[in-house]
């Protein structure tokens, strides 16, 4: 049962589906290149070196072996037309295409994080800091850092309240 599961994972990973969707499409597209070879280019070139294809052009005999440079600049053209295909029309609007959902992240995403209302975490985290501070400081005497943190602790509680009583409408 292990090995179902495995194996239901390792084809459900998406470089796997998209391995098999490139073998599929470079399969069939071979076919379009041939045949652009094969018309078009190899029609051209014997043209060109009086030969019958762009296989049998550019032969060198050599006693009773063959050198054959038109069969390896052939396969130079069909692979050069399909890296050309693939590119222009797969690569490059893929990248266009992450470049534009990029920049629309970065649209979306502001440059400063938004700042939430004033929580009890909050006022009781710089309640704690300035008591920290205080101690530090033991030079004062107990009645000022008792003034000083409540008078810390009214002003961070009208910080908060502030806010919230201007955004409040109350009718009677």
């Amino acid at each position: 049962m292990h090995m179902i599961t495995g194996f239901k994972e390792f084809i459900m990973r998406g470089n796997v589906i998209e391995l098999a969707v490139a073998v599929v499409i470079g399969a069939a597209f071979t076919g379009v290149v041939t045949a652009i070879v094969d018309g078009i280019f190899n029609p051209l070139i014997a043209a060109l070196f009086n030969a019958d294809s762009l296989a049998s052009s550019m032969t060198v005999s050599i006693g009773a072996s063959t050198l054959s440079f038109g069969l390896v600049f052939a396969a130079l053209i069909q692979f050069l037309l399909v890296a050309a295909v693939v590119y222009f029309a797969f690569v490059m609007p893929l990248n266009i295409l992450k470049e534009n959902q990029a920049r629309r992240r970065e649209a979306a995403d502001p440059a400063e994080p938004v700042t939430g209302p004033v929580t009890d975490l909050d006022l009781l985290t710089q309640i704690r800091d300035l008591l920290a501070a205080q101690n530090t400081a033991s030079t004062q005497p107990a009645t000022e850092t008792v003034t000083a943190v409540t008078a810390a602790v009214h002003a961070a509680v009208q910080e908060a309240a502030q806010p919230a009583a201007a955004g409040a409408k109350h009718t009677l």
